[in-house]
């Protein structure tokens, strides 16, 4: 299986991908964002046991036309801080814009430079025809497929409630011409403390695929807001260094007050 590089950004990206064509999350609406939000988050890596700050990376959605129809414009952005650009630069760029009413892609841009290596990725979806155009082909794709970063939007509308501890939820994801079957285990509520403050929250490991910085299997843990924004406020895993920790530390334009925040830090 090929190997996936991941930045500071790709964090976030790992907490969610997309589900089978048979689910009946087909039918998803959105019920979780809006045109406006903007969400800030924090990356640290541990040094010598401790962790430090590392970088920052955000989330922002904005409602515009493409190609005639609405969709939502997401657009995802991850950078090392000057310390750390010393040892290991990223500077990551994620857009995918998608159908208002289904949620599904229609594009998707990755434009990524981490460490020296670079990567651009320019992909069309036909939802219709089931299939996604790169600079190296068409490829036929399953029903539902959802990019990297749409993903994460798709699965903030998911119903967690009518899930039980343990219960997993299957994936499908495009990335680098290729399709990935993943899931998430969900592993059921808890009270969290996080750098921003203390929140109930709904928690859940997603399956990795082993990359240049994450190893393979249920090694990353992820945090979000029991309330029906479902917005990350945690994500922790391993790296191939040590480890890393991913903290939201800000945010505006929620659809609904962040009622799972029980006490600010």
């Amino acid at each position: 299986m090929k190997k996936i590089r991941a930045g500071a950004i790709c964090l976030l990206m790992g907490l969610t991908l997309s589900l089978h064509a048979g689910d009946d999350f087909c039918g998803i609406r959105n019920n979780a964002f809006q045109d406006g939000e903007k969400i800030n988050f924090f990356v640290y890596y541990t040094l010598a046991g401790v962790f430090v700050n590392g970088g920052e990376a955000s989330f922002t959605t904005t409602l515009e036309r493409f190609n005639g129809k609405p969709v939502y414009h997401l657009y995802g952005y991850g950078e090392t801080n000057s310390f750390f650009d010393k040892f290991f630069k990223v500077r990551d760029t994620y857009e995918s814009y998608i159908d208002t009413a289904t949620l599904q892609p229609v594009k998707f841009i990755r434009n990524i430079s981490e460490g020296g290596y670079k990567k651009y990725e320019n992909v069309s979806f036909n939802q219709k025809a089931n299939t996604a155009t790169s600079t190296k082909g068409t490829f036929k794709v399953p029903n539902c497929i959802q990019d990297v970063l749409s993903a994460i939007y798709y699965a903030r509308n998911i119903d967690f409630n009518s899930y039980k501890s343990g219960d997993k939820i299957n994936f499908d994801m495009y990335i680098d011409d290729e399709v990935y079957n993943m899931y998430i285990k969900y592993l059921g509520k808890e009270k969290i403390k996080t750098k921003y403050g203390k929140f109930n929250a709904i928690k859940f490991k997603p399956l990795l695929i082993k990359g240049t910085i994450f190893e393979g299997g249920e090694k990353m843990t992820v945090w979000v807001s029991d309330d029906p924004n479902h917005i990350p406020l945690r994500i922790e895993s391993p790296i191939s260094v040590g480890s890393v920790k991913v903290d939201m530390m800000g945010y505006k334009g929620l659809k609904y007050p962040l009622s799972s925040l029980l006490k600010v830090r």
